[in-house]
């Protein structure tokens, strides 16, 4: 089994420093992911998938996107997070999500990728890019505005179609697994469609029976099928990375 290192870090952006980890083989170099975590955030489920991926071969990157707000976690989650607890949680998220426009985004990547490309365990050439829920869409953002350093994005169930004129900037190999209640089949067309036109080298499926937040264990949306599904499908999109 591959011996991984995990450690906290601090990372300086144009707005301040965001708290962040990442996670690796302990020896050699490996090809970099971004990772953006889901709108509630990092916290012991994506701590589990991080390391998932990097046992894979990967120096993982998870930054706290909310940092102006306060180091993660930014808000007071259960340890399962349950439809009851929903609505509450929301109420704080939502303003943090709204606050976080494309331009912010843009800032961040610029550091986060940055930051990737100093690290003496990552090795040179292109990195990827993943992300979950309203992170799919920072990784869908970051991708379009640096297409000469990401090769690889993933998004899953996340609104991806909220890039609006940056899916016509990809020019990684990209994969969108949606989840069932979040995209029609027509709508999914429509999607597919645009980056049919936009000449991209893509896949882009409803994952079946799936529910938005599917591949996060500790909710009630989580779907085991559809996160297994999710790793049969970013594990071949980054094993071009290496």
């Amino acid at each position: 089994m591959t011996n991984l290192l995990t450690t906290p870090l601090r990372i300086r952006t144009l707005d301040g420093e965001a708290d962040a980890f990442a996670t690796f083989p302990s020896h050699g170099q490996h090809p970099g992911v971004l990772m953006y975590p889901d709108g509630f955030g990092i916290r012991p489920v994506l701590r589990d998938m991080a390391r998932e991926l990097a046992g894979h071969g990967y120096y993982v990157l998870v930054p706290n996107f909310f940092y102006r707000t306060g180091p993660a976690p930014v808000l007071d989650l259960p340890e399962h997070i349950g439809e009851e607890a929903r609505p509450a949680i929301f109420a704080e998220l939502m303003p943090l999500i709204e606050a976080h426009t494309t331009e912010r985004v843009r800032r961040d990547a610029d550091a986060f990728l940055r930051f990737l490309r100093t690290r003496p365990e990552v090795g040179p050439g292109p990195v990827a890019v993943t992300g979950y829920c309203i992170g799919g869409l920072l990784a869908t953002r970051t991708a379009a505005a640096h297409p000469d350093q990401v090769a690889a994005l993933a998004a899953f169930h996340a609104p991806v179609q909220a890039a609006g004129p940056d899916l016509h900037r990809l020019t990684a190999r990209v994969h969108f697994g949606h989840a069932e209640s979040d995209l029609t089949p027509e709508a999914l067309g429509e999607l597919n469609q645009t980056l049919d036109a936009a000449g991209i080298d893509y896949t882009s499926e409803i994952y079946p029976a799936t529910v938005h937040g599917f591949t996060m264990s500790d909710t009630d949306a989580f779907d085991p099928a559809g996160l297994r599904l999710h790793w049969d499908r970013l594990l071949p999109l980054l094993a071009g990375l290496t």
